[in-house]
């Protein structure tokens, strides 16, 4: 789900400074025409200052792909697709174009040098070799993948102005590997085995004109977005305000029959992703602009695809032509619950340059209004007041338009100000430790987090279900001091100081604290 353009934009102080920034979400399935292609569909973007120990001066940058895996979803499992290109672009002068691209290729193989496993079947006499149907035969493990019947590999080619150059791993591979999925635990013994199986798979990587190295890994994990996406996607089938005095309280001292918080609520809480990570050093990607960098990632496919109607393992269809943009994510839920049905497989084409187009979702934004018609008459029931309409009423929404097209002068805006749809980090704000990260990221007094990038326990939606009814228009804390941003007015939020929140809780210790910072994959068999 594209994780909303419930633009999220807070603030931060540095000197007199003020931060908004970008809402942050997810995209699963949100655009017809992905919908046929989920090899192909970013479900979740994250673009941080490394919080890794030791990794000071680095920055992180995760795509994932692949929505709603299934950890059980075999025999095929989740492989990419190998005629497709997967993109990280950055820009760090501020055009809103990619200044560095890295660019995933796949390919995919079999054991046996192309014929497979094959087992002799039969009675002496009349036996035959007969491919089996599984990708392994037996167990896998850090020391052996011998069972293996199907291999994905991979290469990273850097662009970089009208430099090419391919990345390859340190240890002297002529590419990488992706490991294979977690298919369950006779296959791979344990949880903590297929973790060591697959940290095998993070690269140490040289990058041209850098003196020190990246790192990269392309491999399966546990999804690491919260998001009561069933109920929210049936009209909102909950009332989306805190229902306790605190979350976690359980005292049901919020609003009368508000949802409260409980991983009962996460409907992502048992699937699985696929990521494509890098770590690089921050010096070599933010270029001579202000240390701030935007970043999005694309898949793109060949123009043409023709199926070979006597398919097989190495050509099942003959691909051809342009390559062609069909997904792209920066902040998500923008294409979800922001951008017109109409225009959503644009958008999944479009290039953030030319978001002038999308413009009117922004200034003038419809789930505001939708809220409106669907709470307006039971909030005023259950409060006892006479609110006439709940949706902000601030004209174009100047407040939206400066947190998801521009950014903040002085914090995350670049050098230059193209207004466009990207994930904004400012690489000059420390990275706060996981221990002490705040899940409300700057509006949790915490400077390094959401909408100052997005890190993975960032809890981006209660942050976004809040801005996008007008939480900016309120005070809120700038280095603790409760400020208004200028950006409207408290009369024009009726309801901007109410916490909103979809019940599913996030913080960065549901995490891990080590890239690629996300959890290891459930199995498709635990026991």
């Amino acid at each position: 789900m594209k994780r909303s353009i419930l633009f999220l934009a807070v603030t931060s102080a540095l000197s007199a400074a003020v931060m908004v920034g970008d809402l942050q979400a997810s995209s699963h399935r949100e655009a017809p025409s992905i919908t046929r292609s989920p090899t192909v569909d970013a479900t979740d973007f994250y673009l941080f200052n490394s919080y890794e120990s030791g990794r000071e001066g680095y920055v992180t940058l995760l795509a994932n792909y692949i929505p709603l895996q299934d950890a059980y979803g075999g025999p095929n499992y989740f492989a990419l697709d190998p005629a497709a290109v997967y993109s990280i672009h950055i820009d760090n002068d501020g055009d809103a174009m990619p200044n560095i691209s890295f660019n995933f290729r796949f390919s995919q193989s079999l054991a046996n040098d192309g014929n497979g496993v094959q087992l002799a079947i039969g009675p002496e006499g009349d036996q035959r070799m007969v491919g089996v149907p599984l990708k392994n035969v037996g167990g896998i493990s850090s020391d052996s993948t011998a069972a293996l019947n199907f291999n994905e590999n991979y290469t990273v080619e850097m662009v970089s102005g009208s430099d090419v150059s391919t990345l390859m791993p340190a240890d002297g591979a002529m590419q990488f590997t992706k490991p294979y999925d977690y298919v369950g635990n006779k296959t791979f013994s344990s949880s903590a085995a297929y973790q060591a199986y697959a940290e095998q798979y993070v690269y140490d990587v040289a990058m041209p004109g850098c003196d020190a190295e990246s790192r990269i890994f392309v491999g399966q994990r546990k999804d690491p977005f919260v998001v009561n996406l069933g109920e929210t996607f049936d009209l909102v089938n909950y009332v989306p305000v805190e229902g306790d005095s605190a979350p976690g309280a359980g005292d049901g001292g919020g609003f009368p029959g508000g949802i409260t918080q409980t991983s009962a609520n996460d409907d992502l809480t048992d699937k699985n992703v696929t990521t494509l990570a890098i770590e690089v050093p921050t010096s070599c990607i933010t270029g001579s602009g202000n240390g701030v960098i935007g970043a999005w990632t694309t898949a793109s496919l060949p123009q043409a695809r023709i199926l070979n109607p006597n398919a097989n393992f190495s050509r099942p269809e003959v691909n051809g032509g342009a390559l062609v943009q069909v997904s792209r994510l920066s902040n998500p839920l923008v294409n979800e619950l922001v951008i017109g049905l109409a225009d959503k497989d644009k958008f999944n084409s479009s290039k953030p340059a030319d978001d002038g187009q999308f413009a009117d979702y922004v200034t003038h934004p419809t789930l505001p209004a939708l809220l409106n018609i669907l709470f307006k008459d039971a909030v005023n029931t259950t409060l006892g007041t006479d609110i006439e309409d709940l949706a902000p009423a601030n004209f174009p929404r100047t407040d939206l338009v400066t947190a998801f097209l521009t950014g903040f002068p002085g914090v995350n805006q670049l050098s230059t100000v193209t207004p466009s749809e990207m994930l904004r980090l400012n690489t000059a704000i420390p990275a706060t430790p996981a221990a002490m990260q705040s899940a409300f990221g700057v509006a949790g007094d915490d400077l390094a987090g959401f909408p100052n990038g997005r890190r993975p326990g960032d809890d981006v939606v209660d942050i976004a279900l809040r801005v996008v009814m007008g939480a900016l228009c309120h005070d809120i804390p700038i280095a603790g001091e409760p400020t208004n941003l200028g950006l409207c007015e408290p009369a024009d939020a009726p309801v901007g100081n109410v916490p909103f929140t979809d019940g599913a809780p996030l913080d960065a210790s549901m995490l891990n604290s080590q890239f690629p910072y996300l959890l290891t994959p459930l199995a498709g068999s635990p026991n």
